[in-house]
């Protein structure tokens, strides 16, 4: 999985999750168009943007799902570290299929949510991607962008569910309990890619990365 990570130094990846926008935690947005971030949000991107600039090892570039909240966390983070943002189809949110756009608190009352929850390996929202499809899309990309970096940092941002799935892929965590992680707005989650494979240095960080060296 981390094959061509053979470098020396290892790959790091910073997975950030966009910055909140008016729906966070109300609405199940998915891939539809026009979402952008509240005015938190663009507070947590810039803050993220500040945490990331003042890592010892700067990140050489910077990745980002192709909706516009994840290109608006992004921006800043890129200014602050002076490159531009290039985008990732890998890195997109999940296909939520007709269940797109619905609230939360509609869909928790639906049979199918306990799938959702407790079993999702076996789900396919209706319309739309399973969540295996999810995560084998979503960790691929990483793994191809640290390969493609090889020896170097950069920044991939993303969405709670893609990251939660990668997180998983990276530590050997079976799908079904991947809803146990918490991914927050503009949180930092590292992981460590090398010849040796790939190590989770930190899940949902919002404090200092200076501390995140592989042992």
């Amino acid at each position: 999985m981390a094959s061509g990570t053979g470098a020396t130094q290892p790959t790091l990846v910073y997975l950030v999750r966009h910055g909140a926008t008016p729906s966070t935690g109300k609405v199940l947005p998915g891939r539809a168009p026009g979402l952008h971030l509240a005015p938190k949000g663009l507070a947590q991107a810039e803050a993220a943007a500040t945490r990331l600039s003042a890592i010892s090892t700067a990140p050489a570039a910077i990745y980002a799902s192709p909706l516009e909240r994840t290109r608006e966390t992004a921006a800043p983070i890129a200014r602050a570290l002076g490159l531009r943002v290039r985008t990732d189809r890998g890195l997109l949110e999940c296909d939520f299929g007709t269940w797109t756009g619905r609230t939360l608190k509609s869909l928790m009352k639906l049979p199918a949510w306990r799938q959702v929850q407790q079993t999702p390996s076996q789900f396919r929202f209706p319309g739309g991607e399973s969540f295996a499809e999810m995560q084998a899309r979503s960790f691929g990309a990483v793994v191809d962008l640290a390969e493609r970096h090889r020896g170097a940092s950069i920044v991939a941002v993303s969405h709670a569910d893609p990251i939660k799935a990668i997180v998983a892929a990276a530590a050997g965590v079976p799908l079904d309990l991947f809803q146990r992680l918490v991914i927050s707005p503009c949180s930092i989650t590292t992981l460590a890619f090398s010849a040796h494979g790939v190590v989770v240095l930190g899940v949902n960080a919002t404090g200092s990365l200076e501390e995140l060296v592989p042992s």
